[in-house]
């Protein structure tokens, strides 16, 4: 497996852009270690430090944040991973085979998830803790709302779009940063879905199965289609 040796933020970003996108590790990341085994070689990188430049878990907001071109989000086995601009529309095109409505029509979309999508569709960048308000999501609903949100990710019809804290009756900033979404399409916007939609999913899962044996030669065939395909 092609292996990089990241120092900060700056190799992280450059090494996703090199590979176009990174997840499962045992399909393809381009970190292959992590919090609790610590890195086989010389680096300041350590999880949970809060450090923005040497902290994996400060990364994930960063990559929105900063406009580099990932995208952030539970897309490969339910789990973190990020898809690069040069990559987005060949996964697009294994995903969104549907339009969210057509999804929804079909079954496969549940209530929820097209509330929770109403509420983004215009192009909104909403905080988690704002969903759950206008959503009315108690104890008793978070399990289904946080599948839901995985579900709606996995299908690219969301994504992470950085975070924001809770704000005050004050006006002022309390508590932990609340994670932020907003559509695919939002995030993205219509040149690359207009790419994804000139591609044959057949043509475009190839080429994303190329690329990771490029990356990984030992990878599972059934791992890498259901890396691609989220699960078909």
């Amino acid at each position: 497996m092609r292996q990089y040796k990241l120092q900060n933020f700056t190799d992280f970003v450059a090494a996703i852009h090199d590979a176009g996108f990174s997840g499962d590790k045992d399909v393809f990341s381009v970190m292959q270690w992590n919090f609790a085994e610590g890195a086989p070689y010389d680096t300041p990188v350590r999880w949970f430090t809060g450090d923005p430049d040497t902290d994996p878990w400060e990364w994930r907001a960063r990559v929105t944040e900063e406009k580099t071109g990932i995208s952030y989000g539970k897309v490969f086995f339910r789990k973190m991973g990020f898809i690069t601009l040069e990559w987005a529309p060949y996964f697009l095109s294994v995903r969104r085979q549907q339009s969210f409505d057509e999804a929804y029509a079909d079954g496969k979309m549940s209530l929820l998830a097209k509330r929770i999508h109403d509420m983004l569709v215009d192009g909104d960048t909403v905080p988690v803790h704002v969903m759950k308000k206008e959503l009315d999501i108690g104890k008793a609903e978070k399990s289904a709302f946080e599948r839901t949100l995985v579900e709606l990710e996995m299908g690219m019809f969301i994504t992470h779009n950085g975070r924001q804290q809770k704000i005050s009756k004050q006006g002022l900033p309390y508590s932990w940063t609340s994670a932020c979404f907003c559509t695919a399409d939002a995030f993205w916007g219509e040149e690359v879905f207009m790419q994804a939609d000139a591609l044959d999913p057949e043509v475009a899962e190839a080429h994303i199965t190329s690329r990771i044996y490029a990356l990984n030669p030992e990878a599972e065939p059934v791992k890498v289609r259901r890396f691609i395909t989220g699960g078909r």
